[in-house]
């Protein structure tokens, strides 16, 4: 569009304040408008950079992105620079934004990213987890059979799964996706590059070693199911009888189980101990 302005979507520090581009900072400080998630934490966060901004503020989350959306729509035609940014990292990844986005795109108004931070990719790259493939999910649903389908649907991916959860809901959703995906590799990923930083690592067949009062901002990445072949139906069979012998409920010898056998769910082991 002749004369429209321009959207910039600006990644910004996860935490560490030094990981702002020279890039990012000068596109910040000349936006004529900046649509923040927060605008209160936006205008700490350009305190902390020491950055000048002298455009204005505008919140921009996702309860009020579709009723904000003619408006920005509108300076953008008029010819104003408008800046996207998150609470942190980078926008879109389980942030608000993508429906303008595609409505600059859909009227020709021009986008341009202004890459850094982002979590998912930042979690990935330190986790010691197989980099490739890889699918981030953003945040689980809440209902646990949601979560359920969310998993089951990328089970036999062979992609390392990244996703953000909270930490009320952290244990919870690990042991959803030990009953859906098997015993497989994870990592906790805390308060990227802040002072705090840690990367948790286990296996979903013992969670017994997770802090459950973990704190903080949390990325977890789930690896890939272990290279060969599944386990025997004859193996499988040894492996319950031997997991059975040790005592416990039906679905507490699944789980054993599950974390023995190679491509076998606590569901899938539950379901040949106990046919309907």
């Amino acid at each position: 569009m002749s004369g429209a302005g321009k959207l910039w979507v600006v990644a910004t520090p996860l935490g560490n304040a030094d990981d702002l581009s020279p890039r990012a900072r000068q596109i910040l400080g000349g936006a004529e408008i900046i649509l923040a998630e927060d605008t209160r934490r936006a205008g700490l966060l350009f305190r902390r950079l020491n950055l000048e901004r002298h455009g204005k503020l505008v919140s921009f989350f996702e309860h009020n992105e579709d009723k904000r959306l003619p408006k920005v729509l509108e300076y953008l035609e008029e010819g104003l620079t408008v800046a996207l940014i998150s609470d942190a990292g980078t926008p879109l990844l389980s942030d608000p934004g993508f429906t303008l986005v595609r409505a600059c795109r859909e009227r020709g108004i021009a986008v341009s990213p202004v890459p850094g931070p982002s979590a998912p990719v930042a979690a990935l790259s330190a986790s010691g987890l197989p980099p490739l493939p890889y699918t981030f999910l953003g945040f689980p649903p809440r209902k646990k059979s949601q979560t359920e389908a969310l998993f089951l649907a990328h089970r036999d991916t062979g992609a390392t799964l990244i996703f953000f959860e909270r930490k009320t809901r952290l244990a919870g959703t690990l042991e959803i996706a030990a009953d859906i995906l098997g015993d497989r590799e994870f990592c906790v990923a805390r308060e990227l590059t802040k002072e705090y930083e840690e990367f948790l690592r286990g296996r979903l067949g013992d969670l017994t070693g997770l802090d459950p009062e973990l704190r903080g901002e949390l990325t977890v990445i789930i690896g890939p199911a272990t290279a060969g072949g599944r386990t025997g139906e004859a193996e499988l069979a040894q492996l319950v009888a031997e997991e059975g012998g040790a005592g416990g409920r039906p679905k507490e010898i699944a789980r054993r189980v599950a974390a023995r056998a190679v491509g076998w769910t606590a569901k899938e082991v539950y379901a040949t101990m106990c046919p309907q």
